[in-house]
Parts: structure tokens; sequence; C-alpha cells
């Protein structure tokens, strides 16, 4: 019955054709989905994960790396006298207003100071030592290249924030933020830039980087005030990077707007395969007749259409793989946040096969019109 559905479908391939591409493009978009899902919230945690620290110290109860508080630089002192810290490092955030050039609108951006000095953590795996060292520059900033056409600018070229003059002195890559553009400066020019900053001391976030050996859990629970007069909060990076992916991905509406369309697309490609394949059953009923003149019982017949849709959606799975790969390739060109794992990959693998075999449950209603009498009409 196996060899059946195979070589029906192969002598048989136009009418089983619309649905092979029906599974095709849900696969594709499932996987395009996941893509942008992954890749777009994790451009939120770029920040912790491009940087080199085991802790990450901040105002208490912070959702999102981006929703950070002003916490008082006393912190650091207290962060500093546990055992197992080996150093911290301050890093501000603030917003800002990008102006480049006359005709050219005005550009909400995010600003992240970090330290310039070589060897720093924040964005030790992002920011090479040579832009690092650029940074010492008063006024230099960091664009990301996927945001140069954006901003209208290149190296070399002025620009203002806030109001104030800047200079652009290099580009990052793989720092593209979600609804906003990334600067990066020194953290003397982001308090130069952000009149916000209600103290020169006080920064968002405290990076801090452990002695070797030293268990990060257990450094982050001793780092932990307890009370109700609570100033700060420390976490891990991984935590820390679980919960700015979780807020915005569940708590932000917008994971559960990329749920949504593809539980849609999912549904379409059901309606649409499970309608080709009634339609190709339904054109092989003589042969199922047959069939069941010659003694096939009727769960071998439903087990040939079963594995037609199953077929199908192999066939389906491989040219969707071959196009994702295609237009994930092209995405990456065009510096769109684009991330694929293999627990992903797999799941929506998995998916496209449930959709052809509903879809096969779906055409088995078809079979009960095979009937042996209808060879005699």
């Amino acid at each position: 019955m196996i060899s059946l559905a195979r070589k029906s479908i192969l002598h048989e391939w136009r009418r089983f054709a619309p649905a092979i591409f029906a599974i095709a493009f849900s696969g594709i978009l499932l996987v395009i989905q996941a893509a942008l899902a992954v890749g777009i919230f994790s451009t939120v945690a770029v920040y912790i994960e491009k940087s080199d620290a085991e802790l990450w110290v901040g105002f208490p109860g912070t959702p999102s790396i981006d929703q950070g508080r002003y916490i008082p630089n006393r912190v650091e002192s207290f962060v500093r006298m546990h055992p197992d810290v080996a150093r911290t490092e301050p890093f501000s955030w603030a917003g800002g207003v990008w102006r480049s050039r006359p005709g050219m609108g005005d550009v909400s951006v995010v600003l992240a100071g970090i330290d310039s000095r070589p060897g720093s953590l924040t964005f030790a795996h992002a920011v090479t030592p040579v832009l690092r060292a650029r940074l010492a520059m008063p006024g230099a900033v960091l664009v990301d290249i996927a945001d140069r056409d954006k901003l209208g600018v290149g190296i070399g070229s002025s620009a203002e924030i806030n109001g104030r003059k800047v200079h652009v002195v290099g580009f990052t890559q793989g720092l593209r933020g979600m609804g906003s553009v990334n600067i990066i400066s020194s953290l003397a020019t982001a308090r130069y830039l952000d009149p916000g900053l209600q103290s020169a001391d006080e920064v968002a976030y405290y990076l801090v980087k452990l002695r070797p050996g030293a268990d990060a859990a257990k450094v982050q629970q001793a780092l932990s005030p307890k009370g109700s007069n609570i100033r700060y909060e420390a976490w891990t990076a991984k935590d820390f990077a679980s919960r700015t992916t979780h807020y915005w991905l569940f708590e932000s509406g917008m994971g559960t707007a990329f749920g949504l369309s593809s539980l849609i697309a999912v549904c379409v490609a059901i309606v649409i395969t499970s309608q080709t394949l009634m339609a190709a059953v339904a054109a092989s009923i003589r042969e199922f007749a047959t069939l069941r003149a010659l003694g096939a019982p009727t769960s071998h017949l439903r087990g040939v259409v079963l594995q037609q849709a199953l077929w199908v959606g192999v066939a389906g799975l491989v040219i969707a793989g071959i196009l994702s790969a295609l237009v994930l390739w092209l995405a990456k060109l065009a510096h769109i946040p684009i991330a694929l794992s293999v627990p992903v990959t797999a799941g929506c693998a998995f998916l496209v096969l449930c959709v052809a075999v509903l879809s096969g449950i779906a055409a088995l209603s078809q079979l009960s019109k095979a009937d042996p009498a209808a060879l005699l009409r």
C-alpha cells in the first residue's frame, strides 16, 4: 500500500501538485514568521547577549532591558564588596532624537553609553577594539550598518542628537534595534547628549564580571537585597535575556500577533490541502472501487490516502526548506533581523507534516463513494 501511494503520486503528480505547493508555502510562511519572531525579539536582548558579563544589576522589577530606570551610584560599591566580583562596569541607556541634515525627518534613537576602554564588558562581542578606541573622541558615535540609509550618514558624517553635535566614527553589525535605532557612544558622550540624567554618576545598569569558578546564581542571590526598601536587583545574564525576550514575546502583544498569523496560515493550508486531496481521491474513486472489488479492505484504502497525504507533506517540506533557505539568505543580505534554531526548525517541520496528515484525514470521507457496484454503471 505504501508503494501504491507513492507510485500514484508520481504517476498522477498533476493532481497532487496544488496540495504539495499549498503545503510548501504554508511551511515557508511558518519558517519565515518563526525566524522573524525569534530574530526581532532577540534584538532587544542583544545588549545582554553581546556583552561579556555574568550578572546585570539594575532597577528592581525591570521587566525588559529597555524598561530600565537609573539607579544610584552607591550600588556599585555594594556590588564590589562581594568577594567573587572581579569587576563592574556602568552602562547608560537613554532616548534621543537624531537629526542628520535638512530635508530628512527626525528619527527616534536609543543611546547606549558604554565604557570605551580596551577589554570592557559592554558589547565585548559586537564592538571591535578599533571601534571602541574611536569612541574615546568627544561626540563620537557608532551606528549599525542596517540603519545607515535610514539615518543618511556615512563614516565621518556629522549629525545632531537632542540638538547636540555628534559625528559617526564607524558601523556595527547585528545591533539593529526593534522600533528604534541603536546609537552607541562612550559614557562621557552619552551624559553630554542625554539631558535626562539627574546626576553624572547615575546609570541604568552595572555589568558584573565574576572571578573564575564563581557560581553566578549564588552570587546573584547574595547580591539581591531583601526587605521593602530595595534600590536595586541583580540578575544572571541568561535570566535577564530570557526575561527581556519573554516580555516582548508575551506581554507586549507582538508575540500574540505572530502566533495568530501563524495559526491562520496553518488553518488555510489545511483547508486548501484537504480540498485538493479530496478532489484527487474523488478523481481516483473508480480505482479505489476496483481495489475493494478485488478484496482490499477499507482500512488498507484509508492507509493509501493517508500515505498519499504524508508523501505530499514530505514533498512540500522539501520545497519549503529550499525556498525558505533562499528567502532567509536574502533577508540576511538586507540586514533583516532573523534567527533560527534546531528546535524551532523541527517544530515548523512537525507542524507542516501535521497539516498534511490532518488534510489526509479530512479526505477520507471520499472513500465512502468507492463502491464496487459503481463499476457496473
